[in-house]
């Protein structure tokens, strides 16, 4: 697998449901290639796997630490894993 290819699960907390945070973090994922999926939680978060290139995946990441202009994050929880070889990005 490239060794470029990096993997993160992002837990986000605060006011990131219905203000179109999966949908902004979807496009921008697209825009810089980046895989993996994005979905809201029972508990009011968000969570995300993103996988690609590790600048990409950084960019994203670092998106997530504010989120769209509605929304309000108020802590963000970030775990390494194991690249899958993921492709495509989707909102669950």
């Amino acid at each position: 697998m490239n060794e470029d290819l990096i993997r993160r699960r992002v837990t986000v907390s605060g006011r990131v449901q219905g203000v179109f945070f999966r949908d902004s973090a979807r496009r921008r994922a697209d825009a810089h290639g980046v895989a993996g999926w994005i979905a809201n939680r029972p508990d009011g978060a968000v969570e995300a796997v993103l996988e690609g290139p590790s600048e990409a995946v950084e960019r994203l990441e670092r998106f997530m630490h504010t989120g769209p202009p509605q929304a309000g994050v108020e802590h963000v929880e970030v775990a390494e894993e194991d690249p899958e070889g993921l492709s495509g990005f989707e909102i669950r």
